[in-house]
């Protein structure tokens, strides 16, 4: 990506399609991808989707009881691996929790947006910051090979903007 990308301030939007389209996504890319989206794996995704915030894995576990099998913590810790190795969440590390990517088919390195209001993230993928970063970390001998950037602050809604 080349500029400034945000996840759109949406007030109304069709929430079930919305996560149709990311589990559709997920799917397109695992095919070509040659990985295997396994229905634990879809589950998982689907629920840090359903509601565009982020979700720790205990949140997820808690609604993955179906009242037949209880599935077990490194079950779903294994599927939310294989979802970040993809590319198809985030962990947004201050918050020990997941986030779905909104373009999951290029590889990027996130800069989030955390309200510490509502707790809405929105995610950034702008390429000077990321250049910045790595030029600085070269500059002193650094050679990063990933990053994650979160500022926190209070989001437009938040601070009746």
């Amino acid at each position: 990506m080349n500029g400034p990308v945000a996840a759109p301030q949406v007030t109304h939007h069709n929430h079930s399609v919305c996560v149709d389209e990311a589990l559709e996504t997920a799917e397109t890319l695992c095919d070509e991808r040659g990985a295997r989206l396994t229905p634990l794996r879809r589950r998982v995704l689907e629920l840090v989707w359903s509601s565009h915030r982020p979700i720790g894995a205990y949140d997820i576990l808690g609604q993955m009881d179906d009242g037949k099998r209880k599935a077990a913590p490194p079950t779903v810790y294994r599927a939310l691996d294989f979802l970040l190795e993809h590319g198809l969440v985030h962990r947004i590390e201050s918050m020990n929790a997941y986030l779905g990517c909104n373009h999951p088919e290029q590889s990027h390195s996130g800069q989030f947006l955390i309200c510490r209001d509502c707790g809405d993230v929105t995610e950034l993928d702008d390429g000077d910051i990321r250049e910045a970063l790595r030029r600085k970390g070269g500059a002193l001998g650094f050679d990063v090979r990933s990053q994650t950037v979160e500022l926190v602050g209070y989001c437009a809604n938040c601070r009746g903007s």
